[in-house]
């Protein structure tokens, strides 16, 4: 009898330490994993997912394949909607953002779903905003292009691509307030890319562009006539554009990170998320992975989990008070 119990005793710590083991190492990984890009193909969102189906894969943090759901619509407000009302649950879906998201997220633009309805997963890149002029441009650098900007806001045209209340939109109003300029004064042309807006710079027809940092690398590599003035980053990035001063160090307090990441539903279980975050925290540490993040132009950027979490409900209440500021929020 008390070989038997003893038996029995040695079974249960022994399953209850498996248990512990199996919790400790997250679940297991999901059934046909898939990574929605809430756009059509070939844009950021797809990049990203891209860069995550190769990263995952190349580090061997996922075995399976995963493949990529294209679903377009209100810079992810579609995706977001699906993910929350119909599918929240889903322990091998994750779904791609960005800082535009995030933008569209606190001005109240995914209808009436906000940040806390989804579970915040990894952010894997960021690129960051740029101020451009041609290369034969007056302005040598961010000083007298604002000089000029407060001078006579009438003279100096902005270019950039989105309407109103997008980020490049924020980030030409964000030049004009560090100027001293009313943004309601602003001239503001909005273009489909950077390649429209290098052509309106050699055309005279606008003097700077509010653009992005990695656009702005692959326009210089390609011999594009232009000159990056200022990045609106804490501090100066590396590798070829590390020669570019921050606005900040040319006394404009300006910054404008443009993230890339993901979310699961609100319902994925503890275990199913965990188990993404540990797989990207595999991916993200490997050396094969910088130089895919790099060939996307992206910039090091890598959060998970409740870091993550905290950071992405920062930046939501950050820019609903700048969408605020500007007039952007309806009440």
């Amino acid at each position: 009898m008390q070989s038997f119990l003893k038996t029995r005793v040695i079974a249960v710590v022994g399953a209850c330490a498996l248990l512990a083991g199996m919790t400790a190492q997250g679940a297991e990984e999901p059934r046909r994993p898939e990574c929605i890009a809430p756009a059509q193909p070939g844009g950021g969102f797809d990049l990203t997912c891209r860069l995550a189906t190769e990263g995952l894969k190349q580090s061997g943090a996922l075995k399976e394949p995963m493949r990529i759901i294209y679903m377009p619509g209100g810079i992810g407000a579609v995706a977001y909607n699906n993910i929350v009302a119909q599918h929240p649950d889903q322990p091998g879906t994750i779904v791609a953002f960005s800082g535009g998201s995030l933008l569209n997220l606190a001005q109240g633009k995914f209808g009436k779903y906000n940040v806390n309805d989804v579970r915040w997963l990894a952010g894997i890149g960021t690129d960051y905003g740029v101020a451009v002029v041609r290369n034969d441009s007056p302005y040598t650098d961010l000083k007298s292009l604002m000089e000029a900007f407060k001078k006579d806001p009438t003279k100096i045209v902005l270019g950039a691509g989105g309407t109103v209340g997008s980020q490049d939109w924020m980030k030409a109003a964000l030049t004009a307030k560090a100027a001293g300029v009313d943004f309601r004064k602003m001239r503001f042309v909005a273009f489909e890319g950077g390649g429209e807006a290098v052509t309106a710079l050699r055309g005279g027809h606008i003097q700077a562009y509010m653009g992005d940092a990695a656009e702005a690398f692959t326009m210089l590599e390609g011999g594009a006539p232009i000159r990056v003035l200022a990045v609106f980053n804490s501090e100066r990035l590396p590798g070829k554009l590390g020669v570019v001063p921050t606005a900040k160090e040319q006394g404009y307090d300006i910054e404008w990170p443009i993230i890339r990441g993901f979310y699961v539903g609100p319902k994925v279980s503890d275990e199913a998320y965990q188990f993404w975050v540990n797989a990207f925290n595999k991916t993200m540490a490997s050396p094969e992975y910088a130089k895919l993040r790099e060939q996307q132009g992206l910039f090091p950027f890598d959060k998970t989990g409740a870091e993550l979490d905290a950071y992405v409900k920062e930046r939501v209440q950050a820019y609903r008070e700048l969408a605020d500021s500007f007039g952007l929020i309806k009440k």
